[in-house]
Formats: C-alpha cells, structure tokens, sequence
C-alpha cells in the first residue's frame, strides 16, 4: 500500500508537469490567452517546483515524511481544482504557481517513504518501481491530454486538472491505512536561512531563464542575482551546524556523479517530451492523439523493463546499466533529429521515439535507485529532495533555453509568425521542423555526455553506503 500511494501521488505531480504540451492550443483558444501568458502556464508551475522541492525534502526530514507528503497531497489537489475551475489566463498562473509547491512538499516525499518502508536488499527493487511509474507518468501527460481534447472538445482540458481529485483521495485513504506517523527530528535547528536562499536564488535562475522562451533574450539581472545568491546558499550550508543540504552527501561519488547524470539527462529529456508534441499537433497540423501516440514507446518500455533493468543494475553495477541506456537514448535524439525533416511522423518520428524508450528503459529507475542507495536511511528525504531538484532544475532550464534556441533556429530558417504555430504554411511548417531538428540534436549531447560520464566515473558495483 504505501508504494501504491507514493506511486499515486507522484503521477499527479509528474503528469502535471508535461500534460499542458498537448493542451496549451486549446488553453490559449478558451481562456483568450497571449502567447507569453501561455509560456507562464508551463513555466509557473515548473519554476515553484524547481525552487521549492529542496525545501519539501529537507523538511520531510525535520517534521515527518508522512505529515509532510499529505501536506503536499492536499496542496497539490486544492490547487489542481481552482486550476480546473480557472476563468482567466492570469488565474490559471496563479493557480499553477501554488500547484507547483504543493508538488515540491509532495514528489521528494513519496520517493523518501518508499526507500523508509522498504528494507535495504529490497530497496533498489521498490524505489526502481517508483522511478518507472515516474517516468511513465511522465511520458502519459500528453497521452492523456490527447486522448481528453480529441474525443471531448476544447474544454476538456479542465478535466486534466480535475482528475488529480479522486487519485489524492486513494493516495491519502492508504497512507492513513499504512504509515506510522513519524515525528521527524523536531529538536533539531531548523534552516530557515538556507531554505530562503535556496527558494529565493533557484526562483531569480529560473525567471531569468523563463525569459529566453518565444526567442526572447534571457534576463541577465535576475540570472546573475540568483546565481550570486545561490553561491550564498552552498555557503551558508558549509558552515551551520544543522543545515537544510548535507554537502556531505556529494562526498559519496556515486552519489555526485549520478545526480549531474540526472540534470544532463532531463536537460535534454524534458525538451524533446514537451516540444515534440507541440510541433507535431501546432506545425504538422496532427491530431493530439496522433501525437500522442509519440511518447506511448517511452510508458511501455520504461513500464515493462524497469524493475528487470533495476535488478541488472543491482546485481552488475550501474556502471554499464545506465552508460548502455544513455547511449540508446543519444542516437534514438538523434535520429530523430535527422528524420524530422522527411515529415514522416510512422516511420520517421515514431522510430525514433521506440528507440528513446527502449533506451529509457535502462535508466530512469536504475538512476534513481543508484542515488538513493548511494546514501544512508537517515538522509533519505534530502538525497530525494536533491534528487527531484536536480531533475527538475534541468527540466526547467530545458523547456526556457531550448524554446529560445529552438525559436531563432525557426527564424533563421525562414519562419516569419511564431514557433510551431496552427495552421501555418508548408514554409513555416519546416521552420519549426528545424528548431525541432535543433531540440533533438541537443538532447542527443546531453545524453551522451551523461553516457559518458557513467561509463568513465561509476564503479562496476554500488558500494554499500556508509
């Protein structure tokens, strides 16, 4: 029960995070929402994320991982249906702001109970569970989305937010049923200081990079201020005696080296699942259940083999594990990139996508049971607050500085109206084809560095922890 719970409550929170990619055209057509206004539905809700789920980790440790993860299950849902119910543009923003911090208490939470309940020979094979049903929900967002607006009509999107209603409610039912309420370590200091850098520093990083979408230029003060900031934190953190981020932690090798792995692999991950779908269905002019069914290769493999690739990286290491899948995942972005041109979405785009999900396969859950196993039960909350951060601060800087490049590659290629735009011409049709050329070939180095890295600096077996 509580990996059924945990595995509830994270789908949401990773649903919400790639489901508007289908249904962005029909937010914008029902709410009368500019096209800035519709970056900042996507944007707000991964900028909360980003800087709030160190916070949510650390303080799963300090109140109780239980207490916590309900807050962020009744945060999270409450959010989701003002979200359902929005009238305006600027309120679904809003709503998705706070939707992201209930996320951000939530999605650390449910990782961190499941590595609690289980006991360590069990572990990797539990958590390597929960990573695929994250990256499966991951990939279900624009399937959903799909399947909602093109059997049930513009405003079916709300729907998309409403559902998260009825999954709460189960997830909350079987965690009153199955976990002993834990009283975290309440006679411990708490780091408010470095929990205000950290919300403070990520949030100024990523409004400064939020600024680069549409092929804007990206804002360098607020950059510079949340960088500077960020510097603050890590030191701030090195020198209290009770802080929020155990630097210690990064001591463990494994540990560090799977956590850089994660931001190259979502840098380059998160891209290709957002703007994919909305070039397929805004430039090519497909239905959304058509371009849906791009990302369907990545639920079933990553669905199918994850618990078999998690026992491969148990037993010989995640050396070899994740440096194979890595490396399927980089030419499967690049082939993509290389076929998109044809306009051949059945034996062009889909192709490549079964290669990415085979390849992903071999690395969403052994990654996120290498970090975990890396470090002992005591830290669990903030290796999986680090963990989710890192994911999540990738994603973000994908979707805002990708979207940019992707925008001036759309332009420099002879597009004159706006990136991925419905009902465009055959000519502006192949410019956003070459932005989505350039998405690919991005996301084709970043896994490949990632390859690279696991196969140069990850032992043959994970060590115990220490």
């Amino acid at each position: 029960m509580v990996l059924i719970a945990a595995v509830l409550a994270s789908a949401m929170g990773f649903i919400d995070s790639t489901v508007i990619a289908i249904a962005i055209p029909s937010m914008r057509d029902t709410l009368g929402a500019s096209l800035p206004q519709a970056q900042w539905i996507s944007n707000a809700y991964m900028l909360t994320l980003s800087a709030f789920i160190l916070v949510g980790g650390a303080f799963g440790d300090r109140f109780g991982l239980a207490r916590m993860f309900s807050l962020g299950i009744v945060g999270f849902v409450l959010a989701s249906m003002a979200c359902a119910f929005a009238p305006s543009p600027e309120f679904l923003v809003a709503a998705r702001f706070f939707q992201g911090i209930g996320a951000a208490l939530m999605v650390p939470g449910s990782m961190a109970i499941v590595a609690r309940a289980y006991p360590r020979a069990e572990r990797a094979r539990a958590i390597g569970t929960w990573a695929a049903a994250a990256s499966v929900s991951t990939a279900l967002g624009p399937i959903i989305g799909g399947l909602a607006l093109t059997f049930g009509g513009a405003e079916m999107w709300r729907w998309i937010f409403a559902i998260n209603l009825p999954f709460a409610a189960i997830a909350l039912w079987l965690l009153w049923r199955a976990i002993e309420r834990d009283a975290g370590r309440p006679g411990e200091q708490i780091d408010f200081i470095g929990a205000a850098l950290a919300v403070i520093g990520l949030g100024l990083l990523a409004f400064g990079l939020t600024g680069a979408e549409g092929g804007g230029e990206i804002r360098l003060a607020p950059c510079i201020a949340g960088a500077a900031i960020l510097a603050l934190f890590v030191w701030v953190e090195a020198r209290i005696s009770a802080p929020m981020l155990d630097l210690g932690l990064f001591r463990d090798r494994t540990f560090a080296v799977v956590n850089l792995a994660i931001f190259l692999h979502w840098l380059g991950f998160i891209g290709v699942i957002f703007f994919l779908p909305v070039v397929l269905v805004g430039a090519w002019g497909l239905t959304e259940i058509t371009a849906s069914l791009a990302l369907a290769p990545l639920s079933v493999f990553v669905g199918l083999l994850s618990r078999r690739t998690s026992g491969l990286a148990e037993r010989y290491g995640p050396r070899l594990v994740l440096g194979f899948g890595m490396s399927i995942v980089a030419i499967s972005f690049f082939l993509l990139g290389a076929v998109a041109p044809r306009l051949d979405f059945w034996w062009g785009v889909l192709p490549a996508m079964i290669g990415i999900g085979f390849g992903m396969s071999f690395v969403a859950a052994p990654l996120s049971a290498t970090v975990m196993t890396a470090i002992d039960e005591q830290h669990s909350g903030t290796a999986s607050g680090i963990n989710n951060a890192v994911s999540r601060i990738g994603g973000l800087i994908s979707i805002a500085a990708l979207g940019s490049l992707a925008a001036s590659r759309y332009h420099s290629a002879g597009g004159t109206a706006s990136f991925a735009q419905h009902s465009a011409p055959p000519s502006e049709v192949l410019a956003s084809t070459a932005g989505l050329v350039t998405i690919s070939w991005i996301a084709a180095g970043c896994a490949a560095l990632a390859a690279a890295l696991c196969l140069v600096t990850l032992p043959g077996r994970q060590p115990p922890a220490q």
